[in-house]
């Protein structure tokens, strides 16, 4: 496996996702205290970029100039390079800030034109949050157990009932996606876009112990009325546009969780470099192995991401790999940091307290490592991965012009 598999223009991406991030760690600190501080670091070049990120450019959308390319963090890879970064910097903070995020990958995938300029208008038009609700309370994210529902209505349109938890963001959000039932089966299961100014919808913050700035919260829905033309995927058929859409932008937004996770570990292998001495011997040689780890694992989520990019069958299995194995690096390294400092690491050093919480809340995201594991199994008994295919080739993006985003 090569050292790295990005072209010069990605390269220049990360350098400048590097600079933009520094401003992340002193904003993440305060979001840890309060949450609600976000309106404080709009104006952060990483804050506004994330703010427009999975924007497509003709509905308005700057995104990033760089090394003579535009970069709107349409593919897998281009996310994975600013978000390990940023999560370098912060990962709080990073999903703290406004933009499309996980709806946006799913607008992506089943929304008609009229419904990617209704929500993608409104980004452009200021920073706005999103939400993506699919885990409920007593079923998680089972597509046959789902109890909230989409039911018609009297004039053509659809009310929406039920329950949704751990759905981040939500009450700062402007608008989001939520999925229901509208039929028995799996096919039955819908995705809508949901106004969240629409009587009857409520966002009640967590109590969280890391990624604080996420702000996860609780979502009722009481006779939340949904106009027909925010039902998304009406255009196409059932089997493409319920469970099937939520699976595929999973796939595609796996190797961001696991490039966030590769940050973390970043930020701590840092730290004990900047701030422990580390200079001979074994601790330095233990330290040396770690971070050949992360160049390992990073390189991981570089080749998920390719695979997810070119539509590969093994992209969903090589996306649950990398975000299995980056979850578990990220743990493995911020509790070896405070191993280094002493038993009052986390005491003394507050930054490294703070990693380790937001290190174990990527576990979470996006399926835990067991369910990670549990598709990696089937791809290997589907014969999709293991049996030594080359990987796409990585091709520079095209376009040029336009302004950075920060």
């Amino acid at each position: 496996m090569t050292g790295t598999v990005l072209t010069e223009s990605l390269l220049a991406l990360r350098e400048l996702a590097a600079e933009w991030a520094s401003g992340l760690r002193a904003a993440g600190a305060v979001l840890d205290r309060d949450p609600e501080a976000i309106a404080q670091f709009a104006d952060l070049p990483a804050v506004r970029c994330m703010a427009q990120l999975l924007v497509p450019g003709e509905y308005g959308a700057e995104g990033i100039t760089v090394a003579g390319h535009r970069f709107h963090g349409m593919t897998a890879l281009e996310r994975t390079v600013l978000l390990e970064e940023f999560a370098r910097g912060d990962a709080g903070a990073t999903l703290a800030a406004p933009g499309a995020s996980m709806s946006g990958v799913l607008l992506d995938v089943l929304g008609d034109d009229e419904q990617k300029a209704w929500f993608y208008g409104r980004l452009v038009d200021r920073p706005t949050w999103t939400f993506f609700a699919l885990t409920e309370p007593d079923a998680g994210s089972d597509a046959n157990a789902l109890t909230t529902s989409l039911t018609p209505g009297p004039d053509g349109d659809f009310v929406l009932n039920g329950r949704k938890r751990y759905v981040g963001n939500a009450s700062r959000a402007g608008m989001g996606v939520v999925f229901a039932r509208a039929a028995p089966g799996p096919l039955g299961v819908r995705a809508v876009l949901v106004d969240t100014a629409s009587p009857g919808f409520h966002a009640e913050p967590l109590d969280m112990l890391g990624l604080r700035g996420a702000r996860f919260c609780a979502l009722e829905f009481d006779n939340v009325r949904i106009p027909a033309n925010r039902v998304l995927g009406r255009q196409l058929s059932p089997a493409r546009r319920g469970m099937w859409a939520a699976t595929l932008t999973f796939n595609r937004l796996r190797p961001g969780v696991a490039a966030i996770a590769v940050g973390i570990a970043r930020a701590a292998h840092e730290y004990v470099r900047a701030e422990g001495g580390l200079r001979t011997g074994g601790v330095a040689a233990e330290w040396d192995q770690l971070g050949y780890r992360i160049e390992s694992v990073r390189n991981l989520v570089h080749l998920a991401a390719m695979e997810v990019d070119a539509g590969g069958s093994r992209g969903g299995h090589l996306a649950s790999s990398a975000k299995a194995e980056a979850s578990r690096l990220a743990e493995d390294v911020t509790r070896a940091a405070c191993r280094f400092f002493g038993p009052s690491a986390r005491w003394r050093h507050p930054l490294l307290d703070k990693l380790v919480r937001d290190a174990r809340g990527v576990e979470f995201m996006e399926g835990a490592a067991n369910i990670q594991k549990l598709i990696v199994f089937t791809g290997l008994l589907a014969g999709k991965v293991g049996h030594g295919e080359s990987f796409p080739a990585l091709s520079a993006p095209s376009g040029t012009g336009g302004l950075p985003c920060g």
